[in-house]
């Protein structure tokens, strides 16, 4: 109940904030895309001496402003929640040694599967949320094309979000792992960070099922891509 509310509140917030770059943009302002970058449009709001803004629009942008920020301490506070009850998991506590897996995520994988084992393998449990790429057939060659999408959206989008998070650390941190290097140097950024996503989910798989926790492999460039 806790994340289906949590889930609910985001996506107001989403629609909310979307709402609030329409007006703005009309009126000519425009902020940088991400929604760290909604705390300068609400400051415009708030700032009545900004005359770019008519009495009657900030008025009305305003309230949009004020349920933002009323989403948004809703949605820490139960955040605080979930990570402090995640905590006394011990299952999630595994998941969590995952790169790119956090008590949002583990909490959603451990609602949404409860029996891991009703999958034959890491692949068959990629494919269930969505990461697979489907297979297309042609002139008696098998190539991968988009991930199907056909899976969990929401399980499949809090994975893609996480090994975005950690794709955008390794191409910028001469530390990371040589194999993630690779992998961002002949593939684009959002190809990569699905690929790694499902590698996540095969990885999720084998903890949910054999135990243990995640302890990364040294790993070539060309394993890091199968």
């Amino acid at each position: 109940m806790v994340l289906k509310t949590r889930a609910l509140l985001v996506q107001q917030r989403t629609q909310s904030v979307n709402a609030l770059r329409a007006h703005l943009a009309e009126l000519g302002i425009i902020a940088a895309g991400g929604l760290p970058n909604i705390a300068a449009l609400v400051a415009i709001v708030r700032k009545d001496k900004d005359t770019r803004l008519p009495a009657a629009a900030r008025f009305a942008l305003t309230a949009i402003a004020d349920q933002i920020g009323t989403l948004a301490d809703q949605i820490d506070e139960l955040e605080r929640t979930i990570v402090t009850e995640s905590k006394r998991d011990e299952s999630i506590r595994r998941l969590t040694t995952i790169p790119g897996v956090g008590a949002i995520t583990a909490a959603t994988i451990k609602a949404l599967v409860p029996d891991p084992g009703g999958f034959k393998s890491g692949r068959h449990f990629a494919a269930w949320v969505g990461l697979t790429p489907r297979p297309h057939s042609s002139g008696g060659k098998e190539r991968l094309g988009r991930i199907s999408k056909m899976g969990n959206p929401e399980l499949r989008v809090l994975l893609v979000l996480g090994a975005t998070a950690v794709m955008r650390i390794a191409r910028n941190d001469e530390k990371a792992r040589p194999w993630l290097k690779a992998l961002l140097a002949r593939r684009p950024f959002k190809v990569a960070a699905v690929a790694l996503a499902n590698k996540m989910a095969r990885i999720i798989w084998a903890l949910l099922n054999k135990g243990g926790f995640y302890n990364p492999p040294e790993l070539s460039p060309n394993v890091a891509a199968t």
